[in-house]
C-alpha cells in the first residue's frame, strides 16, 4: 500500500506540474449558468484549475466563452462536455409530462409547454472549438469520445480527464488513453456521471471509490464528491487522490452565475436534504429537495428521457430564477451543502489551502 501511495503521490506532483498549476483544487464544472468565464478565472488566478462546463453551449457560444476566459486570465483552465447519453430520435408520450409542466406554466403565464424537436448531438461541433482554442485540459462525462477524438486531443497536448462512478469505468477511461480519471462519488452534487453500470450499482461513496480506482489504475485520480473544506481535501488525498474537484463549494461566490435564489437555498440549508432525481432533466442527478421533485416523484411513465425532459423543463426553470422561486428550481447541490461558506472564489482557494496545511499538520501530529 506504500508504494502504491507513493505513486499516486508522484501522479499527482506530475498532474499539477503538466498543468502548470499550485493546488490540487479543481473548480467542477457547472453548466448551464452557475459556472461563468470570470469563476473559472478567479479559481485560475488562484493557483487551482478553473473549469468551464461547456455541455449546453452552441459552438460559437462556447468560443465566446473561453475568449473571455482569456481576457480574465492567462493561467491553466480546463473545458468540459457531455460525450455521450445524448439521443434525439426517441419515440415517447410526453403528455403526462406536459400536463404537469402546463398547470405551472398557466399559472406563471408561460407559452402552453411543447415537446421540442431535438437537434444532433452538439458534442462533436463542440469538440471541434476545444481542439481549436486548446485550453491547457477538456474534461468529460455520460461516456468515453471515440478513438479518433482522443487522439486529436492528444495531438493538441490537452490534458485529458474522463469521469468515472465505478472502478470498472475507470478502467475503460484508462484504456481508452486519458492522463487522468475524476473519481464521481455519490455525494456529489449534480448529473452522475455513470456510463458503463446502471445508477444504482453506481452510487459508491467518494473516499472508498477514490480508493479503488487508485489501486487498479495507474494515472492519476481527482477526487469529487462532498469536498467542502480542507479537512476533506486531505482526506481524500491520503486516500490516493492527485487532486480533488469542489462544485458545491462554490456556488455561493460572487462571480458564481447561480440565480439568486438558489445561492440563497445553499446557503439557507442546515443539513443535508439533498436527494437524487430524474424530475428536472432525466438523468440522475443530486440536488435540494424541492416541490417540483415531489410533484414529478421518480415516475418513469411520466419522466422523459435526457435531453428531452432537459429541453422541457427548461423554461420553468429559467422562469423560476427570475421570479426567485426556488421551489421550482434544479438546485443542484452535493451531500456537503450545509458547510457551504459566501467569500469570493479566489479567497475560497486561500481558505481551502489554509485548511489544508492545517488538516495536514494534524495529521502529522496525529501519526508521529
Amino acid at each position: 500500500m506504500q508504494n502504491r501511495n507513493r505513486r499516486h503521490s508522484h501522479n499527482g506532483i506530475e498532474l499539477l506540474d503538466r498543468l502548470a498549476i499550485e493546488h490540487p483544487i479543481f473548480l467542477a464544472p457547472m453548466a448551464g449558468g452557475p459556472g461563468t468565464p470570470e469563476l473559472v478565472a478567479a479559481v485560475s488566478n488562484a493557483g487551482g484549475l478553473g473549469s468551464f462546463g461547456g455541455a449546453y453551449s452552441a459552438p460559437e457560444a462556447l468560443c465566446e466563452d473561453i475568449a473571455r476566459i482569456r481576457t480574465l486570465t492567462n493561467r491553466p483552465f480546463s473545458i468540459n462536455l457531455f460525450a455521450g447519453a445524448y439521443r434525439s430520435d426517441m419515440e415517447v408520450d410526453a403528455s403526462p409530462m406536459l400536463n404537469i409542466l402546463r398547470k405551472i406554466h398557466t399559472e406563471w403565464n408561460l407559452p402552453e409547454p411543447v415537446l421540442p424537436s431535438l437537434p444532433a448531438d452538439p458534442f462533436p461541433a463542440q469538440l471541434e472549438i476545444v481542439l481549436a482554442t486548446r485550453p491547457s485540459a477538456f474534461s468529460f462525462t455520460f461516456g468515453i469520445p471515440s478513438p479518433e477524438q482522443i487522439s486529436r486531443l492528444k495531438a493538441q497536448d490537452i490534458v485529458i480527464m474522463g469521469t468515472a462512478t465505478t472502478v470498472n469505468e475507470a478502467n475503460m477511461l484508462e484504456k481508452a488513453g486519458v492522463d487522468a480519471i475524476i473519481a464521481q462519488g455519490l455525494e456529489a452534487g449534480a448529473h452522475r456521471g455513470s456510463f458503463a453500470q446502471s445508477f444504482e450499482v453506481s452510487m459508491v461513496p467518494t473516499l472508498e471509490l477514490v480508493r479503488g480506482i487508485a489501486r487498479t489504475v495507474s494515472c492519476p485520480v481527482i477526487a469529487s464528491g462532498g469536498i467542502m473544506n480542507g479537512g476533506d481535501i486531505v482526506q481524500a488525498m491520503a486516500a490516493g487522490a492527485a487532486a480533488v474537484q469542489l462544485g458545491t463549494a462554490f456556488l455561493p461566490c460572487p462571480e458564481c452565475g447561480a440565480a439568486p435564489a438558489y445561492k440563497q437555498a445553499i446557503l439557507l440549508a442546515r443539513e443535508d436534504t439533498t436527494q437524487i432525481t430524474r424530475a428536472f432533466s432525466g438523468r440522475p442527478a443530486r440536488g435540494l429537495k424541492n416541490r417540483f421533485m415531489e410533484m414529478v416523484g421518480e415516475r418513469s411513465d411520466v419522466i422523459l428521457p435526457y435531453p428531452l425532459q432537459n429541453a422541457l423543463t427548461r423554461p420553468m426553470r429559467t422562469a423560476a430564477g427570475k421570479r426567485g422561486d426556488r421551489e421550482y428550481l434544479s438546485l443542484w447541490a452535493g451531500q456537503g451543502v450545509s458547510r457551504a461558506r459566501h467569500m469570493p472564489a479566489a479567497d475560497l482557494v486561500r481558505v481551502l489551502v489554509e485548511e489544508m496545511q492545517e488538516a495536514e499538520k494534524g495529521r502529522q501530529r496525529g501519526s508521529a
